[in-house]
């Protein structure tokens, strides 16, 4: 081993190629600085700044300094945290996982502020566990930052405790202690007082007492509160590792929006906007509404609107005025489907002109960062700040609550925010306790507004008696930004529904035949089915038969988002021109992608999904009324799709209460969400097992056998978010070669290995966001048995398909499709 000498300085990051290493005590001050000032807004920037001071502490210890020598020394591939590999050599690789040089810093914060606690009791008792969990959350901050955070208790063990009690010959934290910058220990000595903990303590207890909360909520703030604060940290982290490697990043960091110029440019765009109709006079209404609103104070607000009454707009709107009165970072849209991230993208930046849109607008829609993060993919990874972001709903619920700090590190970005969730009622049932008390800590205690947009509203915040303890969204019936919703549908009504379910079923031969007649009386019709399976039966067949001169489309996830809007294009393009148009989709056409068809089929679903399905027939009013039918195939494989099956049984019990004039009307939405609700109470929570869930993890853990700990935090962090997913199964994703652009991002991404550039890296994921397609694990299974799947390189997580297995008309294909073409010069 390397010995260090006096006048070395200790080493955080090394400079391999021009020697200007970053010591310890810059990456440390450096991180105390930027999570501070993350933490601010979060009202805790003290605790922000004690935690990116400490977090690696541990890097002063002869062990990690002497496998940066080594690293130096053998100019081999580095891992700054030296939690994977990949690249190192024998000699490096003997140190690899017995360097831990996170624990001491963790250490060393509990130990100097668990004293204050007996001070603390005996200036108020019930300040005691809210001190406690100040001084666990920030040694579980620290202890975390390079795992995810960890639990407090698992099944097994007292975790936390257990790691807080790791022995020093591990830790190495006297000896970092002795081996510290006196400057360094001095500031955090400074940081570590009584009066931290004392006025943390007060500000939580002060924060929690203005709401009547339920145990459940109670404890799950407190794990917000843990978590938000580790996302400062994670967020800090990366910001300087990245600048260190590029210090070009720094200049453009912490830019606070020009809202006064985004709010000129929308009132130009919106007076530019001249109604020479009846629908776009109702569109300017609830436009003017949402901006009347927009002077409110922060909340969480709704905005009902059906389909086409121009909610981008409004709500784009609400949302820059909104943040120019408080004086907001960023506005974040959460979007359900990748397919109209880019087409409300490019509303958002025709507002804003196109030649400054892209300091603008950040568009982040695919998992193209890998689950299992290698350094490259940490630096590269997504941290939405920009001003405004468009993001998926998996993405914003994956940020919350999956495993490992890539999505953490976006966390804290979601306070002092605008947040729109477009069409809301996609949010996963089992998610929705947690999504609830998310949005309410978020906008009672973070300075943030959430919206709520959606045509069909779900009722959130009308959950059945027996289980609002669990957690209700806090919108109160006020807020809604649409003055009044039954006038407005009434108004907005522009088609009428048939219900053609039957008992024995539609055939194939039966539903083409449907579809032909239809094309005779209108010039272009929509079919939406529930399956990939059903799409791709009915494109064939009704490709295989003449009708007239009708152009036939296909649309399934299977393709990527690029290549659906490549063909929605053209769509758009015939309808404008009244040319004979079909397309046959999956549901991913029906929330928000704006078409108008003068006719629609559709598969029997959940009511909001049939009303969602309407909003794409005569959209702009050009018919008297378009026609949509409601119609159950004779042989559908729904039984591993849940929301879909019990959607369908719900919209059946609706369908004999209501008339069919009265389908698409408030009323009977919200009775289909109580009945849907009510059958689905009990997976609210994010069931695991008959006896356990997600929200018991992350919030009271009382079924947990070890809670009999002096700790207040009970959550097991680390064990939820190892079992959540956003969806039902765990998706892989890979970048597909659509079309030339896509071959060149592939081949540059394959190259790159060669000399790494975080920002090139970067950039090129972002690019290639357009042309990746999430694919199931027995698809991703059989994908690798055929060899049609590559990494970028060798010990990343990052791959592409093989040119062969992409179709034009379906997309990705599990049988050979084309002839394969070198990507890779």
């Amino acid at each position: 081993m390397v010995e260090l000498s006096s006048s070395d300085y200790y080493i955080a990051h090394p400079d391999l190629e021009y020697g200007h290493h970053q010591s310890v005590y810059a990456h440390l001050d450096a991180v105390r600085e930027l999570s501070g000032r993350l933490a601010e807004k979060i009202g805790f920037a003290e605790l922000g700044q004690l935690i990116g001071l400490m977090h690696d502490f541990g890097k002063y210890s002869s062990v990690f300094q002497n496998y940066m020598r080594l690293i130096i020394t053998e100019h081999t591939s580095y891992n700054p945290d030296n939690d994977e590999g990949s690249g190192e050599t024998q000699n490096s690789k003997r140190l690899k996982g017995k360097i831990d040089h996170s624990s001491a810093g963790a250490q060393w914060v509990l130990k100097t502020l668990w004293p204050h606690l007996g001070k603390l009791k005996q200036q108020d008792q019930v300040l005691a566990p809210y001190g406690i969990a100040v001084i666990q959350a920030l040694s579980m901050c620290i202890a975390s930052h390079h795992s995810g955070l960890i639990d407090s208790l698992s099944e097994n063990e007292n975790v936390f405790a257990n790691r807080i009690k790791k022995p020093d010959e591990l830790t190495h934290q006297n000896e970092c202690i002795k081996h510290a910058d006196p400057e360094l220990l001095s500031q955090a000595q400074s940081l570590a007082s009584f009066e931290l903990i004392l006025e943390s303590s007060q500000h939580i207890k002060g924060m929690f007492d203005k709401f009547e909360l339920s145990a459940t909520e109670h404890d799950y703030y407190l794990g917000m509160f843990t978590k938000m604060l580790f996302s400062c940290l994670i967020d800090a982290d990366r910001i300087d590792s990245a600048d260190f490697e590029q210090p070009s990043n720094k200049p453009v960091r912490f830019k606070q929006p020009d809202w006064a110029f985004a709010c000129d440019k929308i009132e130009s765009f919106i007076a530019q906007l001249k109604p020479d109709n009846s629908i776009d006079h109702i569109r300017a209404q609830i436009s003017e509404n949402c901006f009347q609103r927009a002077q409110d104070e922060t909340g969480i607000y709704s905005l009902t609107v059906p389909t086409g009454g121009g909610k981008t707009y409004a709500s784009l709107r609400f949302a820059l005025h909104h943040a120019q009165k408080h004086n907001l970072d960023r506005i974040i849209y959460i979007i359900p489907f990748t397919s109209i991230i880019e087409q409300n993208a490019s509303a958002i930046r025709g507002v804003l002109d196109e030649a400054n849109a892209d300091d603008w607008v950040l568009e982040h829609h695919s998992s193209l960062e890998p689950e299992q993060q290698t350094w490259r993919s940490k630096l590269a990874c997504e941290n939405w700040d920009k001003p405004i972001v468009l993001t998926t709903m998996v993405q914003f619920l994956e940020s919350m609550f999956a495993s490992g700090t890539r999505g953490s590190r976006r966390m804290h970005q979601l306070s002092n925010a605008v947040l729109v969730f477009d069409e809301i009622q996609t949010l996963p049932i089992r998610c929705v306790h947690l999504f609830n008390n998310t949005i309410n800590y978020l906008t009672r205690f973070c300075n943030t507004t959430a919206l709520m947009c959606t045509a069909t509203q779900p009722l959130l915040n009308q959950l059945p008696e027996q289980i609002k303890q669990f957690g209700e969204l806090q919108l109160p019936l006020e807020n809604e930004l649409t003055p009044n919703i039954n006038k407005l549908y009434q108004q907005l009504e522009r088609v009428s529904l048939k219900n053609l379910t039957k008992k024995e079923g539609w055939n194939e031969t039966e539903i083409t035949e449907l579809v032909q007649k239809q094309l005779t009386v209108v010039q272009s019709c929509l079919v939406i089915v529930n399956t990939k399976a059903w799409a791709k039966a009915l494109f064939q067949a009704l490709q295989s038969q003449a009708i007239n001169e009708t152009k036939i489309f296909h649309l399934s996830t299977g393709m990527c988002s690029a290549h659906r809007k490549e063909i929605l294009d053209e769509v758009r393009v015939r309808l404008e021109r009244g040319l004979a148009t079909l397309c046959i989709s999956t549901q991913l056409i029906e929330a928000g992608v704006d078409v108008d068809f003068g006719c629609v089929i559709r598969f029997v679903a959940g009511l909001d999904s049939i009303a969602q399905a309407a909003g794409r027939c005569n959209r702009n009013g050009k018919q008297q009324k378009g026609h949509v039918f409601v119609l159950n195939p004779a042989q559908e494989n729904v039984g591993m799709l849940e929301d879909i099956k019990t959607g369908i049984a719900s919209s059946n019990r609706i369908f004999t209460e209501f008339s069919e004039e009265d389908l698409l009307k408030p009323d009977a939405m919200n009775r289909y969400f109580q009945e849907y609700f009510f059958k689905r109470h009990k997976e609210m929570t994010y069931l695991t097992n008959q006896d356990q869930n997600l929200l018991n993890l992350l919030s009271t853990n009382k079924y947990n056998p070890r809670r009999d700990n002096p700790f207040t935090l009970k959550q097991s962090f680390m064990t939820a978010a190892k079992q959540f997913k956003a969806i039902d199964a765990p998706l892989h994703s890979v970048i597909v070669p659509f079309n030339e652009e896509a071959k060149s991002i592939i081949t540059q991404l394959c190259a790159l290995d060669k000399r790494f550039d975080a920002a090139s890296y970067r950039s090129l994921l972002k690019a290639a966001q357009k042309y990746s397609v999430n694919i199931f694990p027995n698809v991703w299974q059989k994908l690798n048995e055929k060899q049609a799947v590559y990494s970028i390189a060798q010990g990343e997580a990052v791959f592409y398909l093989s040119e062969e297995f992409y179709s034009q008309d379906f997309g990705l294909s599990l049988e050979v499709i084309g002839v394969q073409q070198d990507l890779i010069i």
